[in-house]
C-alpha cells in the first residue's frame, strides 16, 4: 500500500532516486503490462568488488524510489557477461599456466583455477551470488552462457542476423581502420578450438541462424544459435535490453559511447533502450582512476574492516555524478556523518527524510538510536591508548561516559576504530612539544581542570577550554586547539576537546598534560 503523503512529497522530491524514478512514470504513462525491468551487469573474468556492490546498491535504491510512486511490480535482473572470452589472466588467482591456455575461450568453458566449480565463470557466478546475498539484496541472477545455449536468446540473434548491415552501419564508422577490416557483430564459436573468434562473418540464413566464417583457413558454415556463438559487446548489451525488456540501467561515464550506440542497436532490433544514469568513477588518494589492473583502489573487504556497511552505502549514494576519492582516510568521516544524518532523519519533516541519504539506505525504515559516541572520538581514544588498545580498555573508558549498556552497534564502532587505530593512526602519531604561550596555556587548563566537580560533563569542560584559547593569546582560536591536538594526541585534528576528556577522564587528561609539559 503506497503512502498518498509519501508519494505526494516523491513526485517533486530532488533526491536522485526519486527523480531516477520519475523517468520510469513517464516512460510508461499507461504502466507496463510486464514487470518493470532493472538490471545491473557483472564481468566474472574477476572477482566482485566494491564497483559491483555499488551499482547493485545505487539501482537498489531507484528501485525502491519506483516502489514509492507505483504499485507496478519490479525486477531486478543482476547479469553475467560469462561468455566472453577470456583476454588476460587475473593476477589474483591460482593456476595462471592452466589459465593460459585457455585464453580466448568462453570464461564458462574454462576450468575453475580454484577447483571447486565446473568452470571459472561458475566460481565467480558463486562469489557473486554470495556477495549480494551477504548485503540482502534482493535480485534474480541470470548468466550470458545459461540465456545463450538454452536458446533464450535465440529469437534475438535471428534479429541481429536481419539486421545485419544496418547493425554494421551503426559500428564501423566508430572503428579504427584495422578493426572495421576484421569486425563482426557476431563472434561465432570455434567447434575446434573452442575459442572465441574476431573474425569476419558472413549471414547464410537468419531465420535458421546460420553464419558462414573462416575458421583457422578452414571455410565453415555454423549455426549462431544455442551457444555456437555470442555478440560483440555493444550489440550484445543491446540485444540483452530487448530480449530482457530492460527499462533501466545505470553505468560508468567510460561506458558512455557504449550506451549511445547500443542504444542505436537496440532502436533497430525493435526495442526501447532504458532509462540511463551515467555515474562518474571513483578516483585514489592521487586522483587517478582506479583501476583493478593496478591495483590502486580501495577493496571492499577493506572497508568493512574500518568501517560499517551502511558507510559505505552513504558514500556511495551521496553525489553520484561527481568524481569521489575513494580511499582509507575516506572512511572515518563517512561513519560520522552516516550517523549524523541517521540522528536529524526522525525530527525532519517528510520531504527533507526523502533527500536525506540514510533514507534511501535504509528503504525508509531508518534506526532511531545513534552511537553516544562518534567514530571520530573513539579513534582519538585509541590513539592515546596505542596500537595495542583493548576492547576491554576502550569500553572501561566508555562506562564512565555513556548511559546504559554498550551496544552491539558500538562495540562493532568500538572494532572498527581499533582496527582503523592500529593500522592507519597509531604509526603516525608524534605529539610535539607546546611551545611560547602554548605552556602558559596548558598549565592553566590543568589548573582548571584540578578543581572541578567529578560530575562535570563535556560541556562545562568545553566551555573551559574555549575561554582558555580566546584569553590565551592566540592569534586564532583555531590555533589552541590545533595545539591541543599535536601536543596532546600527536595528531594535526582532532575532537571537540570537552567530549575527549569527558571520555578519555579528568585524571588521564592531567597526567597528558603533564607529559608535554615535562
Amino acid at each position: 500500500m503506497i503512502d498518498p503523503a509519501l508519494r505526494a512529497a516523491a513526485l517533486v522530491s530532488k533526491a536522485w532516486p526519486y527523480e531516477e524514478a520519475r523517468k520510469l512514470l513517464k516512460r510508461y504513462p499507461d504502466g507496463k503490462p510486464a514487470p518493470l525491468v532493472f538490471e545491473c551487469g557483472y564481468g566474472p573474468s574477476g572477482l566482485p568488488h566494491i564497483g559491483t556492490f555499488n551499482e547493485v546498491l545505487r539501482t537498489t535504491m531507484v528501485r525502491h524510489a519506483f516502489q514509492t510512486l507505483s504499485a507496478a511490480p519490479t525486477r531486478l535482473i543482476e547479469f553475467s557477461d560469462d561468455m566472453d572470452g577470456l583476454r588476460k589472466v587475473p593476477d589474483n588467482v591460482p593456476n595462471q599456466a592452466m589459465l593460459t591456455e585457455h585464453l580466448g575461450k568462453p570464461l564458462s568453458r574454462i576450468p575453475d583455477p580454484f577447483g571447486k566449480f565446473e568452470s571459472f565463470a561458475h566460481h565467480n557466478n558463486a562469489m557473486l551470488r554470495d556477495f549480494l546475498d551477504r548485503f540482502g539484496f534482493d535480485y534474480e541472477f541470470l548468466s550470458s552462457s545459461s540465456q545463450y545455449e538454452s536458446g533464450a536468446f535465440d529469437d534475438a540473434l535471428r534479429g541481429i542476423l536481419r539486421n545485419y548491415d544496418a547493425i554494421m552501419g551503426v559500428m564501423l564508422p566508430t572503428l579504427r581502420k584495422e578493426r572495421a577490416a576484421s569486425y563482426s557483430p557476431v563472434l561465432p564459436i570455434s567447434e575446434k578450438s573452442g575459442m572465441v573468434l574476431q573474425v569476419p562473418v558472413e549471414v547464410v540464413d537468419a531465420e535458421a541462424g546460420l553464419i558462414r566464417f573462416d575458421d583457422g583457413g578452414d571455410t565453415v558454415t555454423q549455426s549462431a544459435l544455442g551457444g555456437k556463438a555470442k555478440l560483440q559487446w555493444k550489440v550484445d548489451w543491446a540485444m540483452r535490453w530487448v530480449a530482457l525488456g530492460v527499462d533501466y540501467e545505470m553505468y560508468g561515464k567510460d561506458l558512455i559511447d557504449s550506451g549511445i550506440q547500443s542504444g542505436k542497436i537496440a532502436r533497430i532490433l525493435g526495442g526501447r533502450p532504458p532509462e540511463g544514469f551515467v555515474y562518474e568513477m571513483f578516483l585514489d588518494e592521487a586522483g587517478e582512476k582506479i583501476s583493478k589492473s593496478k591495483g590502486n583502489g580501495l577493496t571492499l573487504e577493506q572497508w568493512l574492516d574500518y568501517g560499517t556497511q551502511e558507510s559505505l552505502s552513504f558514500f556511495a549514494y551521496r553525489e553520484p555524478k561527481k568524481a569521489k576519492s575513494l580511499h582509507i582516510g575516506v572512511i572515518p568521516r563517512a561513519v560520522d556523518e552516516y550517523f549524523q544524518f541517521r540522528g536529524n532523519y526522525a525530527g525532519q519533516p517528510v520531504e527533507q527524510q526523502l533527500g536525506n541519504p540514510v533514507h534511501h539506505i535504509h528503504n525508509g525504515n531508518v534506526p532511531d538510536a545513534v552511537p553516544p559516541v562518534t567514530f571520530g572520538l573513539l579513534l582519538n581514544l585509541a590513539g592515546v591508548l596505542g596500537a595495542g588498545a583493548t576492547a576491554k580498555q576502550v569500553r572501561g573508558y566508555l562506562a564512565n561516559y555513556v548511559q546504559g549498556e554498550i551496544t552491539p552497534e558500538l562495540d562493532a564502532l568500538i572494532g572498527h576504530a581499533l582496527v582503523y587505530n592500529r593500522d592507519y593512526v597509531a604509526p603516525t602519531l608524534k605529539r610535539r612539544k607546546p611551545q611560547a604561550q602554548e605552556v602558559a596555556a596548558l598549565e592553566r587548563l590543568d589548573r582548571e581542570l584540578a578543581e572541578l566537580p567529578a560530575d562535570a560533563d563535556a560541556t562545562a569542560i568545553q566551555n573551559i577550554v574555549y575561554a582558555i584559547g580566546n584569553e590565551g593569546g592566540f592569534d586564532q582560536l583555531r590555533d589552541w586547539f590545533k595545539a591541543l591536538y599535536e601536543t596532546l594526541l600527536g595528531s594535526s585534528a582532532g575532537p571537540r576537546m570537552g567530549s575527549f576528556i569527558a571520555l578519555y577522564g579528568v585524571k588521564p587528561t592531567r597526567a597528558l598534560i603533564a607529559e608535554a609539559l615535562a
